[in-house]
């Protein structure tokens, strides 16, 4: 049925994400965004097939109050790691190549995943080789007002300009505090067989961004690069800087050894690169950011104490001397892999079978207590989970993007989900279009 909310009764944005079913998606402004604005011709196809869940047709109202509440945690968060205490927990447990190599650069695309509802937000996660971020900005010019109230709300092709703006200087700062001294020329973007991962797309994306800005640039599997005289090389073309999209965090695997030499002997720059994982995304630093008595230790001032503790849900690492405890708590818990990445491994407790539990009793895992995830109504009969990931660069968030699923975890496979814009909803003033209402009665 449709309801309208009147002046002076001005809906939250759970409301919002609750009655509101229009659609922002214009498909053939995303079309024209891939192929010709941004991209290259074949892309909006190759994006259908390739990843068809990718996009999603709704957008996310978030408030002003949670927007800016995860600007602090970010801020929280990256005064804490800037403490050399901190770094000498972190470092000190983390592979070896984490302590050497070039320390300066910071590892662009941090990506801090939080879940927000209308009582609390909670950082579940950090990751240092955060996807999307191109994806996003181009999401951002392909979005239609479904009535003139909500134009207000979506932001103008001049903001996805400014963040491209910002990608591109943030790759050029990476280059500046490594200690080069001559301008940016090159750049290769890296993954194994990269035309076989699932955001291959934005690989291509980056790629035309690049050389849009007077860059040479490459997709590379990095088994194709060499090391000759110093320098790192894709063929007969020399690369300046490595936009690392592996998630072999620590360059250990055996077809990873040339990037690995590259890092270790500065043959070129690499960002993100292990150092900023292990002092940002290894999972066990979560617990060090919940630990009180540590940050007390650490001279950390109350009101960071106080935002980090109240915004990172407890955590702690897996000890199976603990495991009695644990297997008690498990309907409360989430339990992660401390190198982990795009959910893989792991598990919400109150699916655990005891070959799972066993499996997480002899690994490296974290137990994160649950914080219920956002939900976003598609239709009056399909409700979906959201995230939303804030991009992240020396300690700055760039842009602030919505993930929409069904199940566990993210995943991109679900009708109706995947990324989408974040509309802030500032709840002021009058409100006076016709919204569905959830046959619930949300």
């Amino acid at each position: 049925m449709n309801t309208t909310i009147k002046s002076g009764s001005d809906p939250g944005h759970q409301d919002l994400n609750s009655l509101c079913f229009c659609i922002s998606l214009d498909e053939a402004a995303l079309r024209r965004a891939l192929e010709s604005e941004l991209g290259q011709p074949g892309l909006f196809d190759l994006v259908q097939k390739h990843c068809p869940h990718l996009f999603s047709p709704r957008a996310v109202f978030v408030s002003q109050d949670h927007l800016a509440r995860m600007n602090q945690v970010v801020q929280a968060v990256t005064a804490v790691v800037a403490l050399p205490a901190y770094q000498e927990v972190a470092l000190s447990r983390a592979p070896a190549i984490a302590r050497q190599g070039e320390t300066q650069s910071h590892g662009v695309f941090f990506g801090y995943d939080f879940h927000v509802t209308d009582q609390h937000v909670g950082l579940i996660e950090i990751n240092t080789n955060a996807g999307g971020a191109l994806l996003n900005a181009v999401l951002a010019r392909a979005q239609r007002a479904c009535c003139p109230e909500m134009t207000p709300l979506i932001s103008p092709a001049t903001q996805a300009d400014l963040f491209e703006t910002r990608i591109l200087a943030m790759f050029r700062e990476e280059w500046r505090l490594a200690g080069a001294v001559r301008p940016l020329k090159s750049i290769a973007i890296v993954d194994d067989d990269p035309a076989r991962q699932f955001l291959y797309p934005e690989f291509l994306l980056f790629q035309q961004y690049f050389q849009r800005h007077g860059l040479e640039a490459t997709v590379a599997d990095p088994a194709d690069l060499q090391l000759r005289d110093g320098q790192l090389w894709h063929g007969a073309a020399a690369i300046d800087l490595v936009y690392n999209r592996l998630t072999d965090f620590s360059f250990g695997a055996p077809s990873h050894a040339v990037l690995r030499e590259a890092w270790l002997s500065r043959a070129a720059v690499v960002t993100p690169h292990p150092r900023a994982h292990a002092l940002y995304a290894d999972k066990r630093n979560l617990a060090l950011l919940t630990d009180e008595a540590c940050l007390r230790k650490w001279g950390v001032p109350p009101a960071t104490r106080d935002i980090l503790l109240a915004s990172i849900p407890p955590t702690e690492v897996v000890d199976a001397a603990q495991a009695e405890r644990l297997w008690r708590e498990r309907r409360h818990l989430f339990f992660k892999p401390v190198a982990g990445f795009g959910s893989r491994a792991a598990y919400r407790g109150d699916k655990l079978t005891q070959r799972v539990w066993q499996e997480i009793l002899a690994g490296d895992y974290v137990a994160q207590r649950l914080v219920t995830p956002g939900e976003r109504v598609i239709t009056g009969e399909t409700l979906l989970k959201f995230d939303l990931r804030n991009y992240v660069y020396d300690g700055a968030v760039q842009w602030v993007a919505a993930r929409l699923y069904q199940g566990q975890t993210t995943n991109f496979r679900t009708p109706g989900g995947g990324f989408a814009p974040v509309w802030e909803w500032s709840g002021a003033g009058d409100c006076n279009f016709p919204l569905k209402k959830h046959p619930a009665g949300s």
